[in-house]
């Protein structure tokens, strides 16, 4: 049984985690608002970018360029993107969960793994997995020049033919309280699917579009590892409001706890030395 004094220190502790926590709490929303409105920008520029991608690919011969062409898979690199620091729930195993489950999909091809995040290279470190390549610190002042440092790195490997193909691990952000892990290909790039009245209309090109692809495709690959940079980055910031708030609530009702059994110590304490009073009084009389 805890004593009178230890209870008091224990309350006087939890306060204080407490008004970290809901401070985190606050600086995390703020983050995240302004991570929000980033991939609101980005999002219809992405679709946009693949619209016409789609529609090139289409004017072209098979092969009109080196990063659109599949050829056979025998080694296969896997970007990670998660966060730097932890303090976010699920987020950072949500997405390393979903890696594990994507390898064996692919254990008749070489396997390379890509760190994109601190808590990504921590996770497949520690299990004994080899890095061919990482980026830490990346959310600290996030900038796009870091997304094309990322992304000539791995279009050059593709190029060189050290990978066939590339796949983007990240958390799509869906909303406050829903941050979902996404598998996406990003080399050899496949434009998505469009509705077939827009496949159908017809569009005048210029330049031509040989030079078009040569000036968008690698583009596009920037602004994915982009895109999924700023999902990644609100995703977190989400996730961490989120933990911060119910480890704030948890906190309240600890100290709701402890408050009680104080009251009830103290109580029994000035029981007896009510008893010792009235005890001592009639042995006098």
């Amino acid at each position: 049984m805890a004593t009178l004094r230890q209870l008091r220190n224990r309350v006087a502790s939890i306060k204080n985690i407490q008004r970290v926590t809901n401070a985190m709490q606050m600086v995390a929303a703020a983050r995240m608002r302004r991570a929000q409105e980033g991939i609101t920008a980005a999002r219809p520029y992405a679709q946009h970018l693949d619209r016409v991608l789609q529609r090139l690919s289409r004017n072209m011969e098979e092969g009109g360029h080196p990063l659109l062409s599949e050829r056979p898979v025998e080694r296969v690199a896997i970007a990670v993107v998660t966060a730097d620091r932890g303090l976010c729930g699920g987020f950072n195993a949500n997405i390393c969960r979903r890696v594990m489950t994507e390898l064996p999909h692919y254990q008749d091809q070489e396997i390379q793994l890509v760190a994109i995040g601190r808590k990504g290279r921590d996770f497949f470190r520690n299990r004994g997995y080899e890095l061919t390549g990482e980026h830490i610190n990346l959310f600290r002042e996030l900038a796009f020049t870091q997304a094309v440092t990322i992304a000539g790195d791995l279009t050059t490997r593709f190029l060189a033919g050290d990978i066939d193909r590339v796949l983007l691990v990240y958390s799509e952000f869906k909303s406050v309280a829903r941050q979902v892990p996404v598998v996406a290909q990003l080399l050899p790039i496949v434009p998505q699917d469009q509705p077939q009245e827009e496949l159908r209309a017809d569009y005048v090109f210029e330049p031509a579009p040989d030079r078009l692809l040569e000036a968008l495709v690698p583009r596009h690959v920037n602004f994915q590892i982009w895109r999924s940079l700023l999902e990644s980055n609100a995703g977190e910031q989400a996730a961490r409001m989120q933990a911060m708030d119910n480890a704030t609530k948890n906190a309240g009702d600890l100290i709701e706890d402890l408050t009680r059994e104080m009251n009830r110590e103290r109580q029994s304490a000035i029981t007896l030395e009510l008893m010792d009073i009235i005890g001592g009084a009639e042995a006098v009389s």
